[in-house]
């Protein structure tokens, strides 16, 4: 008898280590029961997060700076919806976090060059030193404007609709009421998908969300299982194969011309040089012209004399 409730403590302790996995983060590692899991950030630096929620974008970024330092494996590599939204150009870095997870407002890189950033972690201002001041700013507005592969059937765009709130939700975890409106143009194969929150949310993690979805269509699932991102509308499967991330802060970005990099100012100085060259053609072209027409009408004076 005494055998039997050992094997059936083991058998239950096995299974309970079994199912003690992180369903959204390949690279969590968890332990139990009972079951916990962390995320290794750094040397000696396991940050403990909730497997059952999206990771936050900075914990993400920082343990993907990690594991390329360290030769660990890691993945493979509609237009604006208003003036002041903006994408992700400065790439990935090694950002600071807070506890729960969001960016610090303040960034270095661990360099003596500082920048502010959104919620998203993207830069919104000039690069500085560290007396830098910067304040918290929510991204509460995130279009994604993705291209899908060539298919047969020409999807429907309420199906389409419906099939994008339905993988959002499932996947994602995002209620369907935050995403505000979606287009779509079959001639180019773009969809333009905008998620929204009202301005004054502190709760809904927009950046997330997108961070998993860029990283779903452009390189592969954070997911511990690694199914692939697709929409089916009217079960017709639509696979992605591009995505852009735009970001819209409930107050807009700072960037100025006093930083411009040496090549972009290599380009401004080439293209004024060039129109400057092409007015004074123009001016000197247009005086020949003129000189030619005062004397032939002073030729035809003296003939007529």
């Amino acid at each position: 008898m005494k055998d039997i409730i050992v094997v059936c403590l083991l058998a239950f302790v096995a299974g309970a280590y079994a199912q003690c996995t992180c369903k959204t983060m390949k690279w969590g590692n968890c332990e139990g029961p009972p079951c916990a899991c962390t995320l290794l950030m750094g040397t000696n630096h396991k940050q403990p997060v909730n497997c059952d929620q999206l990771i936050p974008k900075c914990f993400l970024m920082k343990a993907e700076m990690y594991r390329a330092k360290n030769n660990l494996s890691t993945r493979t590599f509609g237009g604006k919806p208003v003036e002041t939204a903006f994408v992700d150009n400065d790439g990935i870095y090694d950002p600071e976090c807070e506890n729960d997870g969001r960016f610090k407002a303040v960034q270095c890189n661990n360099t003596e060059t500082c920048w502010c950033v959104n919620s998203a972690g993207v830069r919104r201002s000039d690069k500085g030193d560290k007396n830098i001041k910067c304040e918290p700013v929510e991204t509460y507005w995130v279009r994604l404007e993705m291209k899908h592969k060539p298919i047969s059937n020409t999807a429907d765009l309420e199906q389409l609709k419906a099939a994008i709130k339905e993988v959002f939700k499932t996947r994602y975890g995002l209620d369907e009421k935050y995403i505000s409106d979606v287009k779509y143009d079959p001639e180019s194969r773009m969809i333009v998908v905008d998620v929204q929150k009202p301005k004054e949310d502190r709760v809904i993690d927009l950046p997330r969300m997108s961070y998993y979805v860029e990283k779903d269509v452009k390189v592969l699932p954070l997911f511990k299982e690694q199914n692939k991102f697709e929409i089916r509308p009217n079960s017709n499967p639509m696979e992605m194969e591009n995505i852009l991330v735009y970001y819209v802060d409930e107050k807009a970005p700072t960037f100025t011309m006093q930083r411009l990099t040496g090549g972009l100012i290599a380009v401004i100085v080439v293209v004024i040089l060039v129109v400057l060259i092409g007015v004074l053609v123009l001016i000197f072209a247009r005086r020949r012209e003129q000189a030619k027409y005062s004397k032939a009408q002073g030729r035809e004076m003296d003939n007529m004399s």
